[in-house]
């Protein structure tokens, strides 16, 4: 007496497992570069607003401490600086690093306590993704426009 008949299976073929091991490849690299993508982008971004959040500290901190704060910027750094009476006339205090981006301003603003800032600066913040615009008003306002 004979069981039921037993189907033999079969698995992949070596070029079906290369060919899909090929399309998960592709699959994997494009996700890849879609992602690099994105992190230059908010790269860019997360720059754009520290060196705003500095500039609003540097003027909060002048409006509540009496007394004059500078913002200075290095090519990919930002730093606030207080007067101070010996001949080299600004100290720092605070500096931040800004990962992935760089900068370059027109001027070293200075934040007075009346709420002011002079000279008035234009700050450039870009990388591969693109270029953001900050603009200083002498009230001290600060905008951000992609450029």
């Amino acid at each position: 007496m004979d069981g039921p008949a037993v189907k033999s299976v079969r698995g992949f073929t070596l070029l079906e497992a290369v060919i899909a091991a090929a399309i998960a490849a592709l699959f994997i690299l494009s996700a890849a570069a879609g992602v690099q993508g994105f992190e230059a982008k908010y790269r860019l971004l997360g720059g754009v607003w520290e060196v705003e959040s500095r500039l609003n500290a540097a003027r909060f901190r002048a409006a509540a401490g009496g007394e004059p704060v500078r913002v200075r910027f290095g090519a990919a750094a930002v730093f606030l600086e207080r007067r101070t009476s010996d001949p080299e006339g600004w100290v720092p205090f605070e500096s931040h690093v800004l990962a992935g981006v760089w900068v370059r301003a027109n001027a070293a603003p200075v934040f007075l306590p009346q709420g002011t800032v002079s000279p008035l600066a234009t700050i450039q913040v870009w990388n591969r993704a693109g270029r953001y615009r900050i603009t200083l008003a002498i009230t001290g306002r600060i905008r951000a426009r992609h450029a």
